[in-house]
């Protein structure tokens, strides 16, 4: 699942994935590298849901009022999961302002999931982890539920604490494949690393 629903606010609102590198939005970039890996793609976003029509994906936003965050996001893909497809058993979630997501991030999540038999996978790159890039047990549902809604828990660190998590480290990249646009200066480098490399060899993962 694609999560859309943050409010952009150092980008001056609107929605930044919509921005263009080269000639296609950061959205459509995310969408192609992810398209491939997965089963099925879909988009949670807020607010009008028919901005996103052309992208020919199911939107489905929060299910909890009050932009909540990520763990929101999350949680609404597992209860949209468990509603139309009951016999899958994880979701995978990641951010839609990150455009250079590795092509081979799936296999390498189940390949760590086989050794480990987590709850969690998570992305890692140079010790620091990014739990929005993560596949999740959907059997955590109800959890992940009360605590967003019964404790008023916020941060994604903080409830994936509580569980089994496993990591994959990818490192040897030219450049972070989990490098994310939160504000112009970011938008300037990701069109310059865009220029430069996206087109050469996919991002490989080193576990």
């Amino acid at each position: 699942m694609l999560l859309a629903g943050g409010l952009s606010r150092r980008m001056g609102c609107g929605d930044k994935n919509l921005l263009l590198i080269g000639e296609k939005s950061i959205l459509q970039h995310v969408i192609e590298r992810a398209r491939p890996q997965v089963s099925r793609l879909l988009l949670n976003a807020n607010g009008e849901l028919t901005r996103f029509k052309k992208f020919g994906l199911p939107v489905i936003p929060d299910s909890v009022q009050g932009n909540l965050g990520p763990l929101a996001g999350i949680l609404s893909g597992m209860e949209w999961s468990l509603e139309n497809v009951p016999e899958c058993s994880w979701l995978l979630t990641l951010p839609t302002d990150a455009p250079f997501i590795p092509f081979n991030m799936v296999s390498a999540f189940l390949a760590q999931l086989k050794k480990d038999g987590s709850d969690i996978v998570c992305a890692v790159t140079k010790g620091r982890t990014h739990p929005p890039f993560a596949l999740w047990r959907i059997s955590l549902v109800t959890e992940l539920r009360s605590a967003l809604v019964l404790e008023g828990l916020r941060k994604i660190d903080a409830w994936t604490s509580r569980f089994s998590v496993s990591y994959v480290t990818f490192d040897d990249c030219e450049y972070d494949p989990f490098f994310n646009i939160n504000n112009l200066e970011d938008l300037q480098e990701a069109r310059a690393v865009f220029e430069k490399s996206v087109n050469k060899q996919p991002s490989e993962v080193k576990s």
